[in-house]
């Protein structure tokens, strides 16, 4: 039971920071969002910088489950074949019309960019980050296994790096959905040719 209102706190808190910023994340605002007292929030997560820490944990653990085993819930029927084709649709699966794919996308951008004003998100952000890079690095290593670690790594900070800002266009209406995905294509094709150097 409490694993559920935990749950319903974290969702509320996602749709919250995707609606109104990271300023906007009010503990009287979540509680009315996930229909709870703001005790029950504080008895979960301490205060603000807690309920933020563990929201931006929840919205990376979703974007994991909707992307990381094929698209499983994301609406995929894709199915990988191969280590390239596993790749590209992990990061494919990043711009989906779905509902909780906007909201994880915007709510991801809401953080980061808060992080430059709320220096206690800098450290918790970084590491869902890095975490995000060395999932891509794995991915691309199983198409490129003889590629040096720094070589893999630097092509994933360049991808999902790339990937954020697509998001960002994608998400305002500057970039349409097909032509995200084209751009996600020609740069994994890109990055596994250089690593074939």
């Amino acid at each position: 039971m409490a694993t559920d209102r935990r749950r319903t706190i974290l969702e509320g808190a996602a749709r919250v920071i995707a609606r109104h910023g990271v300023r906007g994340l009010r503990m009287e605002t979540l509680a009315t969002e996930a229909g709870v007292s703001t005790a029950l929030i504080y008895y979960h997560f301490k205060d603000r910088a807690g309920t933020l820490r563990h929201t931006l944990e929840f919205i990376s653990d979703r974007a994991d489950r909707y992307t990381g085993d094929g698209g499983g819930g994301g609406g995929s029927t894709l199915g990988p074949r191969d280590a390239r084709q596993e790749l590209e649709q992990s990061l494919l699966l990043e711009f989906q019309e779905l509902p909780e794919v906007r909201e994880n996308s915007i709510a991801w951008g809401e953080l980061r960019a808060s992080a430059i004003f709320e220096p206690e998100l800098r450290g918790d952000l970084a590491r869902a980050t890095l975490t995000w890079i060395h999932d891509v690095a794995d991915l691309l290593g199983r198409v490129r296994p003889t590629a040096p670690a720094p070589a893999l790594t630097a092509s994933a900070e360049r991808l999902t790096g790339l990937l954020e800002g697509l998001s960002t266009r994608w998400l305002s209406g500057a970039l349409p959905l097909s032509h995200a995905h084209a751009l996600v294509r020609e740069a994994v094709a890109l990055e596994i040719e250089h690593l074939s150097r």
